[in-house]
């Protein structure tokens, strides 16, 4: 099963960059009057909980276990 192994590692690398990579969320707050237009926007730098990145870490290997113990 090559798929479920190309899963797990696909899984596996997105838990190992959920500890390092930050989320920028960004929000625009904006207000028209007639022809003017005033806006505010701000951007926020957050990480998953480390929680749910171990739980990709651990959901990737198992699933990466479980695909190269299919293949052979």
């Amino acid at each position: 099963m090559r798929g479920l192994t190309l899963v797990g590692a696909i899984v596996l690398v997105l838990g190992l960059l959920a500890f390092v990579v930050p989320i920028p969320p960004k929000e625009e707050h904006t207000v028209k009057i007639g022809d003017a237009k005033i806006g505010v926007q701000t951007e926020d730098s957050a990480r998953l909980p480390p929680v749910v990145a171990a739980l990709l870490v651990a959901a990737g290997v198992v699933t990466v276990a479980i695909g190269a113990r299919q293949k052979g």
